[in-house]
């Protein structure tokens, strides 16, 4: 395997390890883990919508009490960046890894410092130029947007946006890729997706997009109220109305209010041994030096798909040089999905094929799926032990799925699986779900067989510890 070479990595006889206490890791796991009244916006948390983000809070708790400044800090799942985010505000090295563009691009722009006039000042400049592109040469956006994508790409966009939309959406991707300094155009590359996935709202004609269940609104009305399109379905839902309906929104006026939001949370200058960065990586192989990481805090997918991230990530995707067919390939390998040909499984502990034949006796393909899962996260966990310096942490936040009624036990095959690849497991804590925040949809009730319908309340904080070998005197 060929190891990413990076400050992040030192080889362990060059490092002293500081042992943590376990003691501490109990402590920490029986203290508060559920921050409902606490700020997660602060800094740059708050640029992109990402489904299931936990509060930094939560691995910033673990980040101060088990590491020094200077450590390195690792999640090999990297979603929106959290833990990177906060490993830099803390002063320590970190590295993550994920295979969704979408999440590398996010944590990149979070933990880059820029200068806040420089970024001010190029924004104007793109709102301005886009404004007068749009007024001037709309035959050359029209154009260029005839020249983007694939047949199949181009159908996803002709349907989830309407043109006047995608004329607006070129004219400030036009400005934007012309810009030569990367961190800025990534900067500005992140805030143009924001204005397609939102938790609200959004300049597609997609509702509940950042739910990942996106749906396409029947009725579509200008901020006067004016019907642009779908008038023949107007009365037709009654009570429901509300819910097929979507305001039309400018994307360069969002984008500028995005761009001015974003500006008050960049992070300022950051030194070297603050470095941070997120890689394209699988968590299964993760491309680091054995016994060179401090602490893992990372968040893994649930069991069959039940977030599905690329199904919102794709909306913006597509307009960032990625294709449909080539973000549907991305999702298949994406850990928890429902792919079972041709996988490798693996050997589970016999606590956790007793709950893989549970779900299989109810439902043979489930059963699969979880036994799919259960393998893949084996293979993350001890790529984990292997990267970790022995003496120290790994942290997991998981929830449960439920297939056909039944709990999948995640916390607890986890920890199974952990003891037998040589973890300790010093204990699981309890975090209770603020419904608003972390999962989405939030209903309050849970009915129905789909697993957005059945959230849990809880979700579990496992401590994985790897053991220092002893020698005998």
């Amino acid at each position: 395997m060929n190891y990413q070479k990076s400050l992040f990595v030192e080889p362990l006889e060059r490092v002293e390890v500081m042992e943590v206490s376990v003691e501490v890791i109990v402590q920490l796991l029986q203290e508060d883990l559920d921050f409902h009244d606490s700020d997660s916006g602060y800094a740059s948390h708050n640029f992109h919508s990402f489904p299931a983000k936990f509060p930094p809070q939560l691995p910033r708790k673990f980040i101060i009490s088990l590491t020094q400044p200077g450590d390195v800090v690792l999640d090999p799942m990297v979603g929106s960046g959290t833990t990177l985010l906060e490993a830099v505000l803390a002063g320590r090295r970190a590295i993550g890894f994920d295979i969704d563009p979408m999440a590398i691009m996010i944590s990149n722009v979070k933990i880059t410092p820029l200068d806040l006039f420089e970024v001010a000042n190029m924004s104007r400049r793109i709102v301005t130029q886009a404004r007068n592109n749009l007024l001037r040469y709309p035959e050359l956006l029209e154009t260029l947007l005839s020249r983007r994508w694939d047949s199949k790409t181009r159908e996803f966009v002709d349907y989830w946006f309407l043109p006047q939309t995608q004329l607006e959406l070129m004219a400030l991707l036009h400005e934007i890729e012309g810009i030569p300094d990367a961190r800025l155009r990534h900067f500005f590359n992140l805030a143009f997706s924001a204005i397609i996935i939102t938790k609200s709202g959004g300049v597609s004609l997609a509702l509940d997009l950042a739910h990942t269940r996106p749906h396409r609104a029947k009725i579509v009305k200008t901020k006067a109220g004016k019907i642009v399109q779908g008038e023949q379905y107007v009365g037709q839902f009654a009570q429901r109305e509300r819910y097929v309906t979507k305001i039309q929104r400018s994307p360069i006026e969002e984008f500028e209010k995005r761009i001015q939001s974003n500006i008050t949370g960049l992070i300022g200058p950051i030194g070297s041994e603050t470095q941070s960065l997120a890689l394209f990586g699988n968590a299964e192989a993760i491309p680091l030096r054995d016994a060179s990481v401090d602490l893992i805090v990372t968040s893994p997918p649930y069991a069959s798909n039940a977030i599905d991230y690329m199904r919102a990530h794709k909306f913006s995707l597509v307009w960032l040089e990625h294709s449909i067919t080539a973000l549907g390939e991305k999702r298949k390998a994406y850990v928890g999905g429902e792919a079972i040909t041709g996988f490798c499984f693996e050997e589970l502990p016999e606590y956790v094929a007793q709950v893989v034949a549970t779900i299989a006796a109810l439902d043979e393909k489930k059963g699969q799926v979880l036994y799919r899962y259960y393998s893949e996260m084996r293979r993350v966990l001890q790529q984990m032990f292997r990267v970790l310096k022995p003496g120290k942490v790994a942290i997991l936040v998981v929830g449960n799925s439920v297939m056909r009624g039944r709990d999948t036990e995640t916390q607890n095959c986890l920890a199974a699986i952990g003891r037998q690849i040589g973890f300790d497991v010093p204990g699981i804590g309890v975090r209770n779900l603020d419904r608003n925040r972390r999962m989405l949809p939030a209903g309050e009730k849970v009915e129905g067989e789909s697993q957005i319908e059945r959230r849990m309340h809880e979700e579990y904080v496992i401590a994985f510890y790897k053991p220092v070998e002893r020698r005998s005197l």
